[in-house]
């Protein structure tokens, strides 16, 4: 039987699309309509946020937990959560997680080491974006990475928090994530991470610069994989 996999949700239009992904790519493994066993909790997203903001990651930790318990007692095996963001606080959850997590960032950085990629630039929320969840855990593949201009990451934060988790995709904020990108290229990058888990809702290789590594679907099929060994 496939394991159990629990989600950690936090915002709906990314948890939703990393759902979605493991039910219907597991279907190409199990059969038709099949996938493994998919439990998902999240608290109200205006609790994350008013965390966030405060720069509180003990909080934060703390409804990851929670979740993270809940989904223990209904039977997950294991956890991911589909926010880049929330993996600043990982560290302080995992010593208490009743369960094991895969890592968001470990699972794109091995993604681009086996498509060749040596210099990323790194897309996502200012939180994230200004972190070390990505650069430490490319830095440990011998992986460079690129942060996006000031300016640049405060619009790219506003579009995510006032459009994309809202469901909201515009084409003037698609041509922005656009110059964004070849202004990454310009710098040398030669793909660029989506590290926010909307964010694929509206970049792809289809219309992006460079090519793209799409953070929400590559945990979804990191988790198929763990379910399925």
């Amino acid at each position: 039987m496939p394991l159990h996999i629990g989600i950690v949700a936090c915002s709906a239009e990314g948890a939703a699309l990393c759902y979605r992904t493991i039910c219907i790519e597991g279907a190409q493994a199990l059969g038709t309509h099949a996938h493994p066993e998919v439990s998902m909790h999240t608290p109200s997203f205006a609790t994350y946020v008013t965390h966030l903001e405060r720069g509180d990651w003990a909080q934060v930790a703390q409804l990851m937990i929670a979740s993270a318990e809940k989904l223990a007692r209904i039977g997950a095996d294991f956890l991911i959560c589909p926010d880049n963001t929330l993996h600043q606080a990982l560290e302080l959850v995992a010593p208490q997680s009743p369960l094991p997590w895969l890592h968001i960032a470990e699972v794109v950085a091995a993604e681009a080491v086996q498509r060749g990629f040596r210099r990323l630039g790194l897309l996502g929320t200012r939180w994230l974006v200004e972190s070390d969840v990505y650069p430490s855990k490319l830095a440990a593949l011998g992986l460079g990475c690129v942060r996006p201009s000031q300016p640049e990451r405060e619009e790219i934060n506003r579009i995510i928090f006032a459009e994309l988790v809202c469901g909201v995709f515009l084409p003037e904020s698609v041509a922005y994530h656009q110059r964004v990108i070849r202004h990454l290229q310009q710098e040398g990058c030669d793909a660029v991470v989506l590290g926010c888990t909307e964010i694929p809702l509206i970049m792809s290789d289809a219309n992006s610069a460079l090519p793209t590594l799409d953070s929400t679907r590559l945990l979804a099929r990191a988790a198929l994989q763990r379910a399925l060994r």
